[in-house]
């Protein structure tokens, strides 16, 4: 696996390039803030558990959950959909493909950002969000039938 570091900042410069070119004195960009790729770290996602970086990627247009898959060929097809459960949540990622950081999925959380004054907002909400993506799942203990029950309870294995 890649240094997530360094993929994340990847991630941040392709953006960042993005944020000087196309969307340069778009009404929806708020410029007090800039791109900044917020908590990357190995996560895996969907039933086959594919292997990958989540993170945050905050623009002054947009808040995004993204997935960088490990494997590209683990990745959906741009543009479609894929549900997740994270945190206790369902969230719909959209697959992407950018020919400088490769093939990757993205949720929106926030767009477009006018309700982030300043960057420490923005960078707070992000950190809020992952925390409570990442708060393990508590888990419901089985209901165990009455007699697997009364017979543990007596001793009697079964």
């Amino acid at each position: 696996m890649t240094d997530p570091l360094v993929r994340a900042e990847a991630l941040a410069q392709r953006f960042r390039e993005i944020a000087d070119t196309r969307m340069r004195g778009l009404p929806l960009v708020n410029p007090a803030l800039e791109v900044e790729v917020i908590a990357f770290a190995p996560q895996y996602l969907g039933a086959e558990s594919h292997s990958g970086l989540l993170g945050i990627l905050i623009t002054p247009w947009s808040m995004n959950l993204v997935w960088l898959p490990d494997d590209a060929g683990s990745a959906p097809i741009e543009g479609s959909t894929c549900e997740y459960q994270l945190g206790g949540e369902r969230l719909s990622f959209i697959g992407a493909f950018d020919e400088q950081i490769g093939a990757y999925q993205s949720c929106s959380l926030f767009s477009p950002m006018f309700e982030f004054r300043d960057p420490q907002s923005a960078r707070d909400m992000a950190r809020q969000v992952l925390a409570a993506l990442r708060r393990p799942s508590v888990e419901q203990p089985a209901n165990p039938s009455r007699r697997n029950l009364f017979g543990r309870l007596a001793g009697i294995r079964q």
